[in-house]
């Protein structure tokens, strides 16, 4: 019944391409409830939004959630500023998921989390009343069995199989030893060796050499279907091509009909400008990051020319933003590449270079950088990030300013999203980057005016 449903949905998809007002039934395309990872936003699942667009499933049937403060507490029972505890995330994703029950009238619907995402999933279906609001249940690279399993070592936190937030989760439920709570339905979906949090040994976590008594099927769950794919990491067990189309499969009982992201007529983009919180009133004793919106900030956005950065002429859009943190909307032209100058006080005047959006969004979320004291004397400061997963030096074909090794980037595994030059040679000149075909160029904007360059990848 479902695979005659999902074809006619599909079917319907495809005529509302071409005008047509039927929409597909919610039986054939639930609502989806998209939890970001630690530290993370929702604009992380951009890509597999779109993904899901590009199969015929509503806008209006896709929902990203944002955690006001994403970063786990150190102890998860001991109160931490700009922190959330297990209890309190648990408690936002069920008022989430009670708005987006109202709004689409659904009965329930299906959660996917990335890595600590994850753990509230599953909090709230064992805990929280789920089991009869949810009907399948994804967890990509979530640390089911913890990051670290070591006597004595932050067993408090909710990121130590031993500790007791995780070991009340992983209890038997049943006389198989199930580890999932039904009658939900699970997958999950993990990396076969090259996740930098299911590792044996203690590097990721500063603690090389120390036996972490995690395995590489740290994230599979007893009772859940459990998918492998070879070599990817951390982030792309969630945000992948790859894992979309496990995540789909497991939900329609369907391939996708394309692992490609269809491209829009119109585009219209918005997202919230977010900062992050100091440690403490001296600017470089570091900061906690959140996804709250930031007072007094603005944006211009230029269009650019693909091989030199440049600008091509004045900006398209510019905008004080509002208490909302709201920086659009903006109606972008297809193809085209942008500067997105975000300004903000106490923080660096911020040059983002995008790739290309192919369709709308609503979370295109940008957060300008603070420079240190040393880095406001270099030059320029430039950052090559990609959100949505992480540099591998040994799978990766990757260029930085000409070259090959990445700074930061180890030369084995799969560790780092993001790699920084500080540049001193004086001057303003075209700067590229380069992933596996995907090519972002922008220009070194000076450091000493309090300006830092970010190129940000897509995939």
């Amino acid at each position: 019944m479902l695979s005659r449903r999902l074809l006619l949905a599909l079917s319907a998809s495809a005529l509302l391409l071409s005008a047509c007002a039927t929409q597909p039934t919610l039986d054939a395309t639930p609502p989806i409830v998209f939890v970001h990872g630690n530290g993370d936003t929702a604009a992380l699942w951009q890509t597999t939004l779109w993904r899901f667009e590009s199969n015929g499933w509503p806008r209006a049937r896709l929902h990203a959630i944002e955690l006001p403060y994403p970063l786990a507490r150190d102890e998860d029972s001991k109160a931490q500023p700009g922190r959330t505890s297990t209890a309190e995330h648990m408690a936002f994703l069920k008022a989430e998921v009670d708005k987006v029950l109202k709004a689409t009238g659904a009965s329930k619907v299906v959660l996917f989390g990335n890595s600590r995402g994850g753990n509230p999933i599953r909090n709230y279906i064992q805990n929280g009343g789920g089991a009869a609001t949810v009907s399948h249940a994804i967890l990509g690279g979530t640390p089911n069995h913890g990051v670290w399993s070591i006597k004595g070592f932050h067993e408090d936190s909710e990121m130590a199989g031993n500790g007791p937030f995780l070991m009340a989760l992983n209890a038997p439920k049943n006389a198989n030893g199930d580890e999932v709570t039904g009658p939900v339905k699970w997958l999950t979906i993990r990396s076969d060796s090259n996740d930098k949090y299911a590792q044996p040994d203690g590097l990721w976590i500063g603690a090389k050499g120390t036996a972490t008594n995690v395995t590489f099927s740290g994230p599979e769950l007893k009772g859940a279907s459990n998918v492998v794919i070879p070599r990817i990491d951390h982030r792309e067990a969630a945000y992948s091509a790859g894992a979309f189309d496990a995540a789909y499969r497991f939900i329609t009982g369907q391939a996708p009909q394309t692992l490609a992201i269809e491209t829009e007529a119109v585009i219209v983009l918005n997202g919230n400008i977010t900062g992050k919180g100091l440690k403490s009133d001296d600017p470089n004793s570091g900061s906690w990051p959140n996804n709250l919106p930031v007072p007094g900030a603005s944006i211009e956005i230029f269009a650019t020319d693909a091989s030199s950065g440049t600008r091509l002429g004045n900006a398209v859009h510019s905008k004080a933003v509002g208490a909302d943190g709201q920086w659009g909307p903006f109606t972008a032209q297809g193809g085209m590449l942008y500067e997105l100058v975000v300004s903000a006080p106490g923080y660096a005047t911020t040059h983002i270079y995008r790739s290309a959006f192919p369709r709308s969004s609503a979370i295109v979320h940008l957060r300008p950088e603070r420079l240190s004291a040393a880095e406001k004397s270099a030059q320029s400061v430039v950052t090559f990030v990609r959100p949505r997963g992480y540099f591998d030096a040994q799978r990766d074909t990757m260029r930085f300013d000409g070259k090959s090794a990445l700074p930061g980037v180890s030369p084995s595994g799969a560790g780092v999203a993001s790699s920084k030059l500080v540049l001193s040679e004086p001057g303003v000149r075209t700067i590229s980057a380069e992933f596996n075909g995907e090519r972002l160029t922008g220009l070194t904007w000076p450091a000493s005016e309090n300006r830092a360059v970010v190129l940000e990848l897509s995939q």
